[in-house]
């Protein structure tokens, strides 16, 4: 129970790596909003079949609005917020297509959630952690953003401005006790995910397996407790030894 009573916002909360996130958090202790463009009552209603109980909020991650109003709501219900895994991304909807046939609506497209989304939710969390001096954000990238991938190159773009957004905001919050920190997972089965990159990844590995989202999950707790004190700005690469950096 290393997050008895801490309150957590998992983003993309409803199915697939985000919920299993939720379900880890929940499980150390933490009560949790689930946040989601969509049907986030699932990921309530699954953290309730297994014993715990959650919060759902339906939330657009590139609404400045919204997710305003997801922090406020928290705060409202729990009392404050602790911990923000940013989470929620386009990926199970890309197209793969070389970069030349990528339009600039989708690039932005792909960017205003999985980039400008984090911006907005850390901009909206920060606050409540700084007043406090308590805070863990962890933010969600990828493999692929240390080693590439082909035909996804808006999808890669936006991890990688992650890693970098990660360490410039462990240099500004460090000071009032909110750690900032990222977690790179490899191909994850999962819902939705790209099948076409999963033998690939297997073989790139130094344990040559499937990696599952409870893989993923132990990583996301582990920087959200206090065993995690003293880490900020640090990018984990839970991928099964692909990715050394």
């Amino acid at each position: 129970m290393r997050l008895k009573d801490k309150v957590a916002i998992v983003t993309g909360a409803a199915t697939g790596l985000g919920l299993a996130m939720a379900k880890k958090l929940a499980a150390e202790g933490a009560r949790v909003v689930i946040a989601d463009i969509r049907e986030p009552e699932r990921g309530v209603e699954e953290l309730a079949r297994v014993g715990f109980e959650a919060t759902g909020l339906q939330v657009d991650g590139a609404s400045e609005d919204q997710v305003r109003a997801m922090v406020g709501a928290a705060v409202e219900r729990f009392g404050t917020v602790d911990i923000l895994v940013n989470n929620a991304a386009i990926s199970q909807e890309l197209k793969l297509t070389s970069f030349e046939n990528i339009s600039k609506s989708d690039f932005d497209r792909i960017l205003s959630v999985n980039t400008v989304g984090v911006f907005l939710c850390c901009k909206a969390a920060v606050p409540v952690m700084r007043s406090q001096k308590f805070g863990r954000i962890i933010n969600i990238t990828s493999g692929t953003a240390f080693k590439g991938a082909p035909f996804m190159l808006h999808y890669v773009a936006s991890k990688g401005a992650l890693i970098s957004m990660t360490r410039a905001l462990a240099k500004e919050c460090g000071a009032d006790n909110v750690l900032a920190n990222a977690v790179a997972p490899g191909y994850t089965l999962s819902e939705g995910n790209l099948a076409a990159y999963r033998k690939l990844a297997i073989e790139t590995r130094a344990i040559p397996r499937d990696a599952y989202p409870d893989d993923i999950s132990g990583a996301v707790a582990f920087l959200a407790s206090d065993d995690a004190r003293f880490i900020t700005g640090q990018i984990l690469a839970v991928d099964g030894g692909s990715v050394y950096h």
